[in-house]
């Protein structure tokens, strides 16, 4: 049900509107010279199979054979064949969603989700000139998509997921940041809920410390990642009547109210729950922050929290992986917070903007294990990280203010346990000099090791909890 699960997605197809062979590159080239504020040095990790030149890329899925990547463009959607992952190819771009509206076609499209035979499409991710709203495509045929539904919406929408017929929606241009769930089969909206419906004293938070940054539904739940308000489980079996089942971590209203500049406090651990997916079977959950230094030197960037929610209602905290290195991790200098990832087939694949892309086993999730990262900050920032098959596909993004790099989709090898193709061959540069550098995949190298686990929990313990 989720739009990142391994056992939900579906094959999908291009539309031929442009069609034709993107640029391909190679493995980037070591890169020697400086750039001010930014790292340099050798791409760390061999694995990297091919790239496809991609402006505007942002969030990326992929189908469940590991044959196509859809892939959110900013005013549209680019769908890719990765069949031949050395040599990915796009099949087609749509950048007239809602053209018929009288706003004209939707802008900012950063996210996208599948499930089944459908595609869902939304945007605008940020305020912009365009139309609002939402699009669904049938991809039961690889090369001729159809336009299936479409529901304009009075909010931006960042973030989406998507039940192959409810699609669940971060609606922050509205008071309440709510979550709403419009049914693409009757299109129209049937749903919401909010904080306000918690408790009313979420009304005196600054909306920037409250807002509805993503949300994974799974399973007839809802998780919900709210910003420095922290991550919640809904129960949407009924989408049209959300239920709180609880609240996995995050700050009290009053704190939040008390908080003088709330710019400076949205920017900074602890808070800014920003990505939360589960696995396959919904006993791990995932929670990502996206937090960054500031000029006078406070804050820095955060990792990925794992917690046990196979009793949803009382979730416990397994460990955390830490982000990469970086002796500058400001917005404009080497940024490596947590993005968006995936958990699946007992990995998580994450992306870190300039601090590339990891892979740990986490079989024991109370025990991370890095099997696996990439990085070349010169080059490379990345929104996502997603499996395809026996590979996986990261987008690289200019999301980031004042950096520019290669845009695209990039195709990597997955590496396997024993440290083969796919795992770090290479030191890349000195840490201690700039910051970009990273030891060997499980070596723990500086400021990339995992975090202690909070409880001592074996997998095979883990799993029993879930019988």
């Amino acid at each position: 049900m989720r739009r990142r699960g391994f056992l939900q997605r579906l094959g999908a197809g291009g539309l031929t509107l442009g069609l034709g062979t993107g640029a391909v590159a190679g493995h980037p080239a070591p890169t020697d010279d400086s750039t001010a504020g930014r790292a340099t040095g050798t791409p760390t990790g061999n694995g990297l199979l091919g790239v496809l030149d991609l402006p505007a890329a942002h969030e990326a899925v992929v189908s469940p054979d590991g044959h196509t990547a859809y892939v959110a463009v900013g005013d549209g959607v680019a769908l890719v064949d990765i069949t031949a992952p050395a040599d990915p190819q796009l099949l087609a771009t749509r950048t007239d969603l809602l053209a018929d509206s009288a706003d004209g076609p939707m802008q900012r499209v950063q996210d996208l989700a599948v499930n089944g035979s459908r595609l869902l499409v939304v945007g605008p991710a940020h305020p912009s000139e365009g139309a609002r709203g939402l699009v669904v495509f049938d991809v039961s045929d690889r090369q001729t998509p159809r336009q299936v539904a479409t529901f304009e919406f009075d909010s931006t929408v960042h973030n989406c997921d998507f039940d192959g017929r409810y699609a669940f929606l971060t609606a922050n241009g509205r008071e309440s940041n709510p979550l709403v769930v419009v049914d693409t089969e009757t299109e129209r909206e049937v749903g919401t809920w909010s904080l306000f419906d918690v408790d009313g004293r979420w009304r005196d938070v600054s909306p920037g410390l409250r807002s509805l940054h993503d949300v994974t539904v799974q399973d007839g739940r809802a998780y919900l990642a709210h910003w420095d308000a922290g991550t919640w489980i809904l129960d949407v079996a009924d989408p049209a009547a959300p239920e709180l089942v609880s609240k996995v971590r995050g700050r009290d209203p009053t704190t939040l109210a008390a908080v003088a500049e709330p710019w400076r406090e949205s920017s900074l651990p602890p808070g800014n729950d920003h990505y939360v997916t589960v696995d396959e079977d919904a006993m791990l959950l995932g929670v990502g922050s996206e937090t960054f230094a500031l000029e006078d030197g406070t804050g820095g960037p955060s990792g990925i929290e794992l917690f046990d929610v196979s009793d949803p209602t009382a979730p416990q905290s397994l460990a955390t992986i830490e982000p990469p290195p970086s002796e500058n991790p400001t917005r404009d200098g080497v940024l490596t917070t947590a993005h968006n990832f995936e958990l699946t087939e007992g990995r998580c694949y994450a992306s870190w903007y300039l601090g590339g892309v990891t892979v740990h086993d986490i079989t024991d999730p109370s025990n991370p294990r890095a099997v696996y990262r990439w990085r070349d900050s010169q080059r490379a920032s990345f929104w996502t990280a997603q499996r395809a098959g026996e590979t996986f596909v990261a987008t690289s993004t200019n999301a980031l203010g004042g950096v520019e790099v290669q845009p695209g989709l990039y195709t990597f090898a997955d590496p396997s346990d024993e440290g083969s193709a796919g795992t770090d061959a290479q030191t890349g540069t000195d840490e201690s000099r700039n910051g970009d550098g990273a030891a060997a995949a499980g070596a723990g190298g500086a400021g990339f090791g995992v975090a202690a686990a909070l409880s001592a929990v074996g997998l095979w313990a883990w799993r029993r909890r879930g019988e």
